[in-house]
């Protein structure tokens, strides 16, 4: 096994990655090519047509089945230019991936010829079989029907030869088993709330736009190692292996010179993300070695999602061409750092102001100040639900070890801005109305925030969800998730606060109190109420852990724990009144998230069992049989041996090979018992007591047997080769 790893190794030292060559034009000019955009649209589209596609993205109206025909005459038209001959309805399911059913455009005709057709009907919506994807008790096995419908806010692209067209999937019932239906109806949520606020400080607001930037970090791992690790393979982890004694100590990786070998990658998809529309700008190396990032210009969130979606599929399509493997998974190796996805959130309007940038002046400073604590308030209230839309197995290993924020959601807001809304808490009383010298102390104490801000906001890496400027950075969210889930929650969240906002404000200003006068009063009370959710410091020290508690924040660190938010009475009744999601879809959500859980950690125990059984016992045992004849040998010569050092390493092998059998006895019994179970909160729960523990139990027994055995033994690729590429 040793030489089949070194073979390995070598061949991947002598391979040279075959780079793609790019086009001799710029970026710029071959980007978006493979997308239906407005300039393509203009010139496949007739005018009506055109118009009623920009009416559905920018006035949410409805397409005229009508007109759809005509669209969908364009689209096809327009793809088949570019080569597609087949086209499908592109959705996101609740298993975290895509999904997409090819259908060929070739028509046979009654004289026996064909021909390439694209209807309207097709267009705008499908049925596909809904069977075999995650519903949680919205739809039964034998009732298999579900519906794709056309999302004409994304554009449709060309990925091949096929017609990819972003959709929307529901069951039959009409609740939804994807993650954009959500999406698109809390983003409607928060621009109408939104809206209604703005127009306190600007009547020509009519639209509010929530804006996405994903981060995507990720480690890349050559194929002849990935293979030889089947735990790499089956779980997207590493079960097993002792630390480099060089990982990311020294501080060397971050920001350092990209390996050529993986320039040639980042290039190569980084074309085909651009060529798709995917406004890729940011490379760069990682904290630990071998883990890069990559990420886009801000979009609309809904596109952003998308893309999100798409670049993984592009990642792990060229790697192949590249030979190597990618690995979003949060924590694929212990002890060094894991992968997230950072949400860069943020809100801006039709005008073109961003909401959450500070003004030049003491008007647009108080409307910033609206959205910024109005932000702050939404996360205070429901800290648990935000916590739960992150929450995955992956993700439990990486939050709060290694530059991940901890469980516990808090707000960092930058030392200035923080003692600025202490000012305001405590310099203006909160009275009936305000005097003169009150109001110009409110005037200059809001003037004053660009200089502050501009000068002094700083990021903290600790926080789950930190203020960075004109932005928040939702920090936690885990390498591979839909960014979907998180954006469903904050917008939601943030849309209901506005709505509660205004409603306190127009309640004062029926009193006769002046509306900025309503505004700040209203801010002052949500700044005093909010405070405990905001902080500063270190967020891995214990002393946050104590502090949270004492300001009643939750740490809630498992998964099956964190995830009963989405059907606490607060979150369905906050979802059911914007219309977002009902109680079904809800619970449906929770028992998803329960049975990928226990998927995931059967799989987990299933493969290290069998790595443990066919790998580890079987070597360390040929290596204990070495020692026991080399001490037989010494024996027959007469060689006192009592208490030598094969003897000593033989009691150390025996301890830890039979500490592993029974340990992994003691799983496999301890999952069947489990497996037992139906209900499913039950299941998740033993899984997690009873099943789980067994991993890091048995991890430490071999990873102290790695260090033991003959390493030209040992059968499987050490962290030391796992990371280091060359």
């Amino acid at each position: 096994m040793a030489t089949l790893r070194f073979n390995a190794l070598e061949k991947v030292i002598s391979r040279q990655a075959k780079e793609i060559t790019t086009p001799s034009t710029k970026p710029s000019q071959y980007f978006s090519e493979m997308v239906f955009t407005r300039a393509k649209m203009q010139e496949y589209l007739s005018k009506e047509a055109y118009q009623n596609v920009m009416d559905a993205n920018e006035k949410g109206c409805k397409i005229d089945r009508r007109i759809a025909e005509q669209i969908a005459a364009g689209m096809k038209a327009w793809a088949t230019d570019k080569g597609a001959t087949h086209y499908t309805h592109w959705f996101h399911p609740l298993n975290g991936a895509t999904a997409e059913k090819h259908d060929a455009f070739f028509e046979p005709t009654e004289n026996g010829g064909a021909i390439e057709k694209f209807t309207g009907s097709l267009l705008v919506q499908q049925e596909p079989d809904a069977s075999s994807f995650p519903n949680g008790g919205i739809r039964n096995t034998f009732e298999a029907r579900g519906y794709s419908a056309w999302d004409p806010t994304s554009p449709a692209f060309v990925m091949g030869k096929t017609l990819c067209i972003p959709t929307i999937f529901v069951s039959y019932t009409g609740e939804a088993l994807d993650y954009k239906t959500p999406l698109l109806k809390s983003l409607h949520q928060l621009n109408k709330n939104a809206v209604e606020v703005a127009q306190y400080f600007d009547k020509n607001v009519t639209k509010v736009i929530a804006n996405l930037g994903w981060e995507q970090e990720y480690f890349l791992v050559d194929e002849a190692l990935y293979y030889a690790r089947p735990d790499l393979a089956l779980t997207g982890r590493t079960l097993m292996g002792h630390a480099s004694a060089k990982d990311q100590q020294l501080e060397d990786h971050y920001f350092g010179s990209i390996p050529e070998r993986v320039a040639a990658y980042m290039k190569d998809f980084e074309m085909e993300a651009l060529r798709l529309g995917i406004p890729v700008k940011t490379r760069h190396n990682e904290v630990a070695p071998n883990q890069f990032e990559c990420a886009p210009v801000y979009e609309e969130a809904n596109l952003a999602v998308d893309h999100n979606q798409l670049i993984t599929e592009i990642m792990n399509k060229v790697a192949l061409r590249h030979h190597f493997r990618v690995l979003m998974h949060e924590k694929p190796y212990k002890g060094v750092n894991g992968s997230g996805k950072h949400n860069n959130w943020s809100m801006s309007t039709n005008t073109g102001v961003n909401l959450l940038s500070p003004g030049k002046n003491p008007k647009a400073n108080l409307q910033f100040l609206t959205f910024l604590v109005n932000t702050v308030m939404a996360v205070y209230k429901h800290s648990d639900l935000l916590r739960a839309s992150i929450v995955s197995p992956g993700n439990e290993h990486r939050l709060g070890a290694s530059e991940a924020p901890p469980s516990i959601i808090s707000i960092f807001l930058g030392k200035q801005l923080s003692l600025h809304l202490d000012e305001i808490e405590q310099r203006v009383p909160n009275s009936s109305k305000m005097s003169a010298d009150e109001k110009t102390e409110l005037k200059l104490d809001i003037g004053k925030i660009p200089e502050i801000l501009l000068d002094n906001t700083d990021r903290n890496r600790t926080s789950p969800f930190a203020f960075t400027g004109n932005r928040f950075e939702f920090r936690a969210v885990g390498s591979s998730a839909n960014c979907a889930s998180p954006m469903i929650v904050l917008n939601s969240i943030v849309a209901k606060q506005l709505k509660d906002f205004k409603t306190e404000v127009d309640q004062i200003i029926e009193t006769g109190v002046k509306k900025d006068e309503a505004i700040f009063r209203v801010l002052k009370s949500y700044i005093i109420e909010s405070k405990a959710i905001r902080f500063e410091g270190n967020g891995y020290s214990d002393e946050w852990v104590k502090e949270a508690e004492k300001r009643g924040l939750t740490n809630i660190k498992e998964m099956v724990n964190a995830i009963h938010s989405f059907v606490s009475p607060e979150s369905i009744a906050l979802f059911e009144e914007l219309n977002v999601l009902n109680k079904r879809e809800l619970e449906a959500r929770l028992e998803i998230r329960q049975e990928i859980f226990i998927k995931k950690i059967q799989i987990e125990s299933r493969v290290l069992g069998d790595l443990v059984l066919n790998h580890v016992i079987p070597t360390a045992i040929k290596y204990q049989n070495i020692l026991i004849e080399n001490v037989k040998g010494l024996e027959s010569l007469s060689i006192k041996i009592s208490r030598s050092s094969q003897t000593k390493m033989l009691e150390k092998l025996s301890l830890h090979i039979n500490s592993v059998e029974e340990m992994v006895e003691e799983m496999v019994e301890a999952r069947k018992k489990a497996n037992a179970i139906e209900n499913m909160e039950d299941k998740a729960k033993a899984y997690n007591v009873e099943v789980k523990p067994f991993l890091e139990k048995i991890r430490y027994h071999i990873d102290k047997l790695e260090l033991i055995v003959d390493d030209e033994m040992w059968p499987l690729p050490k962290y030391r080769e796992l990371l280091f590429m060359r």
